[in-house]
């Protein structure tokens, strides 16, 4: 998400930072854009240099901005999901992008329709525009800040009217949220810092969990704390993968951190070998740490096809472990006779990385050991990481012996939850690490609530599908 204020090309400049943002979200991509009187948006299916055209953008004026680029974790893709979402109430129309997942949109939405709402989405972001025109309040900072308070989960947001930009946190701070200036003092907000360095804007510091920061109209800028304190709970997984290594989150930068995951796991579970080799792109920080701390030759021992996209064939039987060489290609000339230390930051189903381990074998390997940066993934995410089901996390009903044995591997070790407290450098319980450790921040009783979610969305969808946007819809 980003959003730009008090700039006459706010729309071009959200538009760059979404592209500095594409990792987040490859599904789809939209900017809202105010200009004192209405809200135009855009949307599209894909990457943001996909769906903006300069005409498009041209489309997009007024001095201020918000964008989003779409990871689906509740709601599957359709244009329909995409965001920003635009709703028009008696105070006007209001624009909102959403980072994280809503724990209670199911009831909430059933209470919403009993009660006379219309859906025209399946994603759980909906639940708060119904929520804000709903809502007495005279002023949408405060209509917003009743419609959180009855809310429960994981939500960054960024909200836009005619005149103004509002950037929240949850009071857990699941979610980055970061503010910055451009030359001349303007404010921009942005899930990550990376989305600053692109468009020459200085990173000031991340929003705190719980804040609303009211950039408007015009040059006023307020912040305050509508919400009842929580313990923060910011997601450990966005140092792990999520975000980009040459961002600030929640004050540390990332990069550092990942190496330091791999120093930590390199004494906790170091080995003999001849070389430590990374599973690109993922694992590349913490190998390097990994390899400064054992005191192992570190290099680059399987290539990553960067421009890889869907073939139109897929051969059955023809050609073993398709879908991993068309991505990865072992060095055979590093690898050949060696031991070898393969790093990544985690192992979900572990057929991905059986696949790998029979590649390294194939290539001459001696021996092959596998790390991981991070503890075993046990438990389902519900508050904006799509991680699978229970039922389809290995590491949830295998024991470390049986993974080694089923990706094939000489050797297995995960990282300790103490190692990677240390290395993030916080004390335990400053971070949700439910994926862990199955103790969830926001109460999740048995995961009925995703299941029932997933439900709705799929008969919502019966009747939505394949139906795109009116142009009523498209241009506000």
């Amino acid at each position: 998400m980003a959003a730009v204020h008090r700039h006459p090309e706010a729309s071009n400049l959200v538009y760059l930072a979404l592209y500095a943002l594409q990792h987040r979200g490859q599904e789809s991509a939209g900017i809202a854009a105010g200009n004192g009187s209405r809200i135009r948006r855009r949307v599209g299916m894909g990457h943001v240099a996909d769906v903006f055209t300069p005409e498009r953008l041209d489309e997009l004026s007024g001095a201020h901005a918000i964008g989003h680029v779409r990871y689906g974790t509740a709601g599957v893709s359709t244009l329909e999901n995409a965001q920003p979402l635009r709703m028009t109430h008696r105070r006007g129309p209001v624009a909102l992008a959403h980072n994280g997942n809503l724990v209670n949109a199911l009831s909430l939405r059933e209470r919403l329709v009993e009660e006379g709402s219309i859906f025209r989405t399946s994603s759980d972001t909906e639940v708060i525009l119904h929520l804000v025109a709903r809502s007495r309040q005279s002023t949408l900072e405060d209509a917003l800040a009743e419609a959180l308070n009855q809310v429960s989960g994981a939500y960054s947001l960024v909200v836009a009217d005619e005149a103004r930009v509002i950037a929240v946190r949850d009071p857990h701070g699941f979610r980055p949220l970061s503010l910055g200036r451009l030359p001349g003092g303007m404010p921009v907000v942005a899930s990550e810092s990376c989305a600053f360095d692109l468009i020459d804007a200085v990173f000031e510091r991340d929003l705190a969990p719980g804040e609303m920061l009211v950039l408007g109209p015009g040059e006023e800028e307020r912040s305050f704390f509508p919400f009842a304190p929580a313990d923060p709970s910011p997601c450990i997984f966005e140092y792990v993968y999520f975000s980009r290594p040459d961002s600030y989150v929640f004050g540390r930068p990332v990069g550092e951190v990942r190496r330091a995951l791999g120093i930590e796991l390199a004494r906790e579970h170091s080995v003999e070998a001849d070389l430590v080799v990374p599973v690109p792109d993922s694992g590349v920080p913490a190998a390097i740490g990994f390899a400064r701390e054992a005191e192992i030759p570190f290099d680059f021992g399987l290539v990553r096809n960067h421009y890889v996209g869907r073939t139109f064939i897929e051969p059955a039987q023809s050609i073993r472990h398709f879908g991993v060489k068309i991505k990865l290609n072992p060095v055979r000339s590093l690898i050949a006779g060696r031991r070898v230390v393969l790093v990544d930051d985690s192992l979900v189903r572990g057929t991905t990385m059986n696949k790998i381990v029979n590649m390294v074998r194939q290539a001459g390997a001696k021996e092959v050991h596998v790390r991981i940066s991070c503890p075993p993934t046990i438990s389902p995410c519900y508050y904006g990481v799509d991680t699978p089901s229970r039922d389809e996390l290995r590491a949830a009903s295998s024991s470390v012996d049986e993974l080694r044995n089923y990706i094939g591997a000489d050797s297995l070790a995960y990282q300790s939850l103490d190692g990677m407290y240390r290395a993030v450098g916080t004390e335990h319980g400053e971070f949700c690490v439910a994926c862990y450790t199955e103790d969830y921040p926001v109460p999740i009783s048995d995961g009925a609530e995703l299941r029932k979610r997933m439900r709705l969305i799929d008969e919502s969808l019966e009747d939505i599908s394949e139906r795109s946007l009116s142009r009523e819809e498209r241009d506000g």
